[in-house]
């Protein structure tokens, strides 16, 4: 990864010493990119896979999404594991909240309070979101904090006869749950990988844009490698699993009020901290539409 600090126009990209990630300044959010910025804020999240934006100030639910737009068109909200009473402010297709927070003692968005394994987002569809961002509109004291893993150096530290060996294999990715562990809507709890529903994904991936293979692992509950023995799949899963979620692959974005994180889906993992119930946490988010899944 380039160390270096990078500016074009406005834009100040400075990486952040981790695994991935760089911090981003002087992005004016009430006027539309120019051309030399957008390109620059691509080439930054080709580079390090996380961008974050610190304490950008009190954006609207259009704002997010008219920024999220630079980077492709967006999917709307994914099944949930309820109804939910949607935010009186917020009412858009494309913006998913994420939160605890309760009004009329229904909950106005998802994945509440507590922990949120490592996971990559919708990978149980045909063609998963290729990113998402974020936006912190209240967070909590203490906690909740986000952790993103780099797949591109969890794939190049393999030992070499662990990438033989599955070069060629595929991977089918749980859809019953969510990454807090939820059961969706409409579908029936399945304790048997074998059976499990969802799309099958390589579990090499070639990025489109920097092509470079990266691990695509999706989520751990429910995968199951096709053509192999549930034995041998689980074995071979918590092998994988067991090296990618090394804390060397990763680093953690500590939530300050106004942040956005814009994160690439197709080479980067994320999981997230609990918290204290009683703190409240209401965050926005929109997913960028990706694109088939190709093998390396």
């Amino acid at each position: 990864m380039n160390q270096s600090v990078a500016s074009r126009q406005s834009i100040t990209i400075t990486p952040l010493g981790g695994a991935l990630g760089a911090n981003v300044e002087g992005v004016d959010f009430s006027t539309p990119l120019n051309h030399a910025d957008r390109e620059a804020l691509e080439q930054a999240w080709t580079d390090h896979l996380v961008l974050r934006f610190r304490g950008v100030g009190k954006l609207s639910a259009d704002d997010l999404i008219k920024f999220s737009k630079n980077f492709g068109s967006l999917d709307t909200r994914p099944i949930s594991t309820s109804d939910t009473n949607p935010y009186f402010e917020v009412d858009k297709p494309e913006i998913t909240i994420i939160s605890n927070v309760l009004m009329d003692g229904k909950p106005i968005g998802g994945l509440g309070s507590y922990e949120a394994v490592w996971h990559s987002d919708m990978t149980y569809v045909d063609q998963p979101p290729k990113g998402s961002c974020l936006y912190a509109v209240e967070i909590p004291p203490s906690g909740g904090d986000t952790y993103f893993a780099n797949m591109y150096e969890a794939y190049e530290t393999l030992s070499p006869e662990l990438k033989e060996k599955i070069k060629n294999l595929s991977c089918i990715h749980d859809a019953s749950r969510n990454s807090a562990g939820e059961l969706r809507k409409g579908f029936k709890d399945i304790d048997d990988p074998t059976q499990t529903v969802g799309a099958r994904h390589p579990l090499v991936r070639l990025h489109p844009v920097s092509q470079r293979q990266a691990l695509f692992l999706g989520r751990r509950r429910g995968a199951y490698i096709p053509g192999l023995s549930l034995s041998e799949s689980e074995d071979l899963l918590n092998q994988l699993w067991a090296h990618v979620t090394q804390p060397k692959f990763s680093w953690g974005q500590q939530w300050q009020l106004g942040d956005m994180v814009l994160w690439d889906n197709r080479c980067t993992m994320h999981r997230r901290e609990a918290f204290d119930t009683s703190s409240r946490r209401l965050m926005l988010r929109t997913q960028i539409s990706g694109e088939k899944v190709l093998a390396s």
